[in-house]
């Protein structure tokens, strides 16, 4: 069995990434939702001018609310979100979606030549390959045109490329931080090794808005990524980038400057970071950022709560499907009380490990009338979800123990029948391209499967 040394030595890195992580816990989402105000109280939105009256918050929901069918994620799930995060729900924009890496990278690269004031990048990987040196001397040319360039970027995502990569942006006078660096002697203050930032976020002039689940790197625009599916094909990465403009900006510019001001970054020379934003489309957008510390980990409260609330359907794609007990739970109750449960997965990976313990938990996701497909002929890395045709998400937060629980995530909620539209379309293509897993052929499966499976799973969950 080739395929037994390789697995054996992902177990063995995952045990000692648990001696290190310890023993992280998940918030209680279920005494939260208890917790959370009444459901009727009207929902907190906020406009280019400010915060509006509960009068015309209420009548803004109302119209959303007969936009589809009832369903309980517009009040109950935003009520339950509200009482974690101080990042409001903005009203007035437009929100585009952007499929892979070719469609994200000409957005970003017209949004970067259209700057005028600054650029704000903050990613988990920049590569030192053809996109990651197209990126960067575009970067340094608006640099010298006087925009101010500042990059963030993680240490342990980015620890292959090259420092003279980053000392070049430098010298060039774009301001750069290494987030939490591996080397602890050149770490900006509390040294924890297995805390990656791993969010995705390109702001332009405070403005513009591109986030997801794309890093920098030349895998993502090609058509071959490098990743090898069973017999060897080379395959294309699937993802999804989502832009954005108007109000909801401010939120995601919030979250990079309170990043390097936590990182201990240079001064930032003075800038209009918040400019006036005007509404330009239509959508409501929350931006839902998570840091570890488990009341800070947003992004799992709110995939929990709005599956909990989903009523009729929900579709979603994840790289990394590993979840804790509460997230199977919210599956499986969904399913049983008739919401359409469909979910897109990979059918290779990266990791070894992480696909055996992703497939650990198919026979009691199927038993429970999940459905579940593997993407076929592509590495698929979206992290996006459509509840009841009016709640979307996209963002960089897979739903494994890691990103869960020692990642920095963002993710933009988006409240729009039309955006959920676009996501439907998009999910209804993925969808096309898989191969659905059937429940007796799975239980037949030979036990060497299994016995990995396992084996991979008890490892993730003591993560």
């Amino acid at each position: 069995m080739p395929t037994v040394k390789p697995f054996l030595l992902h177990l063995l890195f995952v045990f000692i990434l648990i001696l290190m992580n310890g023993c992280a816990t998940l918030p209680n989402v279920s005494e939260i939702i208890n917790e959370a105000p009444a459901a009727q109280k009207p929902r907190q939105i906020v406009s280019s001018n400010g915060l509006l009256s509960p009068q015309k918050s209420k009548a803004i929901m109302e119209r959303l609310k007969r936009s589809v069918d009832p369903t309980d994620i517009l009040e109950r799930h935003s009520s339950v979100v509200e009482s974690v995060t101080e990042s409001p729900l903005t009203k007035g924009n437009k929100v585009s979606l952007l499929a892979d890496g070719q469609a994200a990278y000409a957005a970003m690269f017209k949004a970067i030549q259209n700057a005028k004031d600054h650029i704000n990048l903050e990613t988990f990987i920049i590569e030192d390959d053809v996109v990651g040196r197209k990126f960067t001397d575009l970067l340094l040319q608006k640099q010298a045109e006087g925009v101010q360039v500042n990059l963030i970027f993680d240490s342990i995502g980015s620890y292959s490329t090259p420092v003279p990569f980053f000392q070049r942006l430098r010298d060039g006078g774009i301001q750069v931080i290494e987030f939490n660096p591996v080397n602890p002697l050149e770490g900006h203050g509390e040294w924890i090794l297995m805390h990656p930032d791993h969010r995705k976020i390109l702001i332009i002039d405070g403005k513009v808005a591109i986030t997801g689940g794309i890093n920098i790197s030349s895998i993502y625009s090609s058509k071959l990524s490098g990743r090898r599916e069973v017999g060897g094909a080379l395959l294309p990465v699937r993802d999804t980038d989502v832009q954005i403009e108007g109000p909801a900006v401010a939120e995601f510019q919030k979250l990079f400057l309170d990043t390097w001001q936590k990182q201990k970054g240079p001064e930032l020379s003075t800038r209009n970071y918040f400019p006036y934003l005007k509404e330009v489309g239509n959508s409501l957008v929350r931006v839902v950022g998570s840091t570890p510390g488990q009341s800070n980990r947003i992004t799992f409260i709110v995939y929990v709560s709005a599956i909990t609330f989903a009523e009729h359907s929900i579709h979603l794609t994840n790289a990394y499907l590993i979840p804790d007990d509460q997230i199977l739970d919210a599956f499986t109750d969904a399913a049983r009380r008739g919401v359409d449960v469909k979910i897109i997965l990979p059918s290779t990976s990266d990791s070894s490990i992480a696909l055996h313990a992703v497939r650990y938990n198919y026979s009691e996701l199927l038993k429970a009338g999940v459905k579940i497909y593997e993407r076929r002929h592509a590495f698929l890395h979206a992290k996006t979800a459509v509840i009841d045709g009016v709640w979307s998400t996209v963002g960089s937060t897979n739903l494994d123990y890691w990103s869960l629980l020692s990642d920095d995530e963002v993710n933009a909620v988006i409240l729009s029948h039309e955006v959920a539209i676009e996501m439907e379309k998009m999910f209804t293509g993925d969808l096309a391209e898989s191969d659905q897993i059937q429940g007796e052929e799975w239980e037949e499966r030979p036990l060497y499967p299994r016995i990995r499976e396992w084996l991979a799973h008890l490892f993730f969950h003591w993560m």
